[in-house]
């Protein structure tokens, strides 16, 4: 049984007062250990931590930092097996899962975020003869990082890299209900040669504890979430006092526009990995799927019979593809929402139970519901698990118009084999991230983020480095 500890100022610590909560297992339902909880003592030491190392970390060199996490990110590969052991343990994904994405992934953010901070540039400017302006980038200072629980070490090294590449420190807030990684994280930094205080982890909740003192910190300069939308407004309600630079990366409830000229084959075998992969739990999942209704018959019975092929079983198995949900109470979240898309007059194409050899753990079948429009909760709400919608259409003004037809506006992907269609369907999606005829596909150079209410900010290459630092102008008369 594992005891999961802080790390803050380079040490491993219980909380103040001795508080624990447990920690589960949800495709066993078995406690798996106890997790120190931290609250706003624990927030002001590790901030103080953070503080006091910004002062020497934030004058390091580009290259000084760079060659830490490379050593990072080489024990990470290192310790491939533990850390998507402890992931699985966690979350319920499958270990192939995270063997083959979340830990290599992990290391890939170190390796991209370092090489690329050495290549960083300014600009200079000059006025006719009579000045020269230039521009001089500066780490901002404290980073609070607050992580999700769907890809815990994937989103996490998302932000620990650029955050430590630009120069800054900062005290992470992991996902209370998978806690394992970020500590195992701390560690694995520390052996890299990361000074002590540069990066500090606090377990506990979000609302009126850890995650709150985090937020509303003065001494925290910018906070970068990644989670839903509803935890998102209260940290910027939280974080307004000081107006604190805010990364919010939200929810999403992706339209999946599939027109008639599609490659079926290639459509249908990404859509079910855009669908299912991860239990559904990516807020990029293609959760609204919309077919042209000359191939919508043919798109449905293909769907169907490839959903029916996968394997929902024990995460620790080779051949699952579908893990458990994160927790009991999630499952019952999901399952109410396929429960009232019912009652609403959607009708049930494959799945919508709990597996009947699998009621131990917190699994779900892989759900696929018909018969539902734009005004049901279903296509409104994000599920956040293995349940999608499907719909025809006729027109590509109509399938726009319902697509965008949505508070959130985090991803879309579009099939068709008319390139002119796919920029001009592309144009008009209210999204952040546009994929055609491929899905999750990700040039970390590129702007990451969404629209409406799935998120404020970029993130990725340049724009990461544009909110984890600071531009100063300097003017010199010449």
């Amino acid at each position: 049984m594992e005891k999961v500890l802080h790390f803050i100022d380079g040490t491993f610590c219980e909380s103040h007062d001795g508080r624990t909560f447990d920690n589960f297992n949800p495709a066993t339902g078995e406690k798996i250990g106890v997790v120190a909880e931290g609250g706003k003592a624990e927030i002001d030491q590790a901030v103080a931590a953070a503080r006091r190392a910004f002062k020497t970390w934030g004058k390091t060199s580009a290259a000084e930092r760079a060659a830490i996490m490379h050593r990072i990110a080489d024990l990470i590969e290192e310790n491939l097996d533990e850390l998507a052991l402890l992931e699985t343990t966690d979350t319920g994904k499958p270990l192939t899962l995270a063997k083959s994405l979340d830990i290599p992934r992990s290391a890939y953010n170190f390796r991209f975020f370092a090489d690329f901070v050495k290549g960083m540039s300014t600009e200079a400017f000059e006025m006719e003869g009579v000045a020269l302006n230039y521009a001089l980038r500066r780490p901002v200072g404290v980073a609070g990082l607050i992580s999700p629980w769907n890809l815990p070490l994937f989103l996490l090294t998302w932000k620990v890299a650029p955050c430590l590449a630009a120069g800054d420190t900062c005290v992470i807030k992991p996902a209370e209900l998978t806690p394992m990684t970020a500590t195992k994280l701390a560690e694995i930094c520390q052996k890299a040669g990361v000074p002590n205080g540069v990066v500090n982890v606090v377990h506990g909740f979000g609302p009126d504890a850890a995650g709150s003192a985090l937020t509303e910190h003065p001494d925290v300069d910018l906070i970068s979430l990644t989670g839903e939308t509803t935890t998102g407004k209260a940290v910027m309600k939280s974080a307004a006092s000081s107006l604190k630079r805010l990364s919010l990366e939200l929810g999403g409830k992706n339209p999946n526009i599939v027109f008639a000229d599609c490659d079926l084959e290639d459509a249908l075998t990404t859509t079910i990995r855009s669908s299912f992969v991860n239990q559904g739990e990516v807020c990029l999942c293609g959760s609204r799927i919309y077919v042209e209704r000359p191939l919508y018959d043919r798109f449905v019975a293909g769907l169907v019979e490839k959903t029916a092929q996968l394997v929902v079983g024990d995460p620790l198995d080779p051949n699952t593809n579908v893990g458990a949900l994160i927790s009991f109470e999630h499952l019952e979240r999901v399952e109410g929402f396929v429960r009232r898309a019912v009652e609403q007059g959607g009708r049930i194409l494959i799945g919508g139970k709990r597996p009947e050899h699998l009621k131990h753990g917190a699994f779900f079948e892989p759900t696929i519901i018909g018969d539902v429009d734009s005004s049901c909760e279903i296509t409104r709400q994000e599920v956040f698990g293995p349940v999608v919608t499907i719909q025809p259409f006729d027109t590509e003004e109509e399938v726009i118009a319902i697509a965008n037809d949505t508070n959130y506006g985090l991803g879309a992907t579009i099939w068709t084999s008319n390139l002119k269609r796919a920029h001009r369907v592309a144009a008009e999606i209210e999204a952040g991230v546009i994929w055609v005829n491929t899905w999750f596909l990700r040039d970390l150079r590129t702007p990451f983020g969404g629209m409406k209410q799935s998120g404020i900010g970029r993130e990725g290459g340049v724009h990461s480095f544009e909110f984890f630092s600071e531009l100063k102008n300097v003017c010199i008369k010449l």
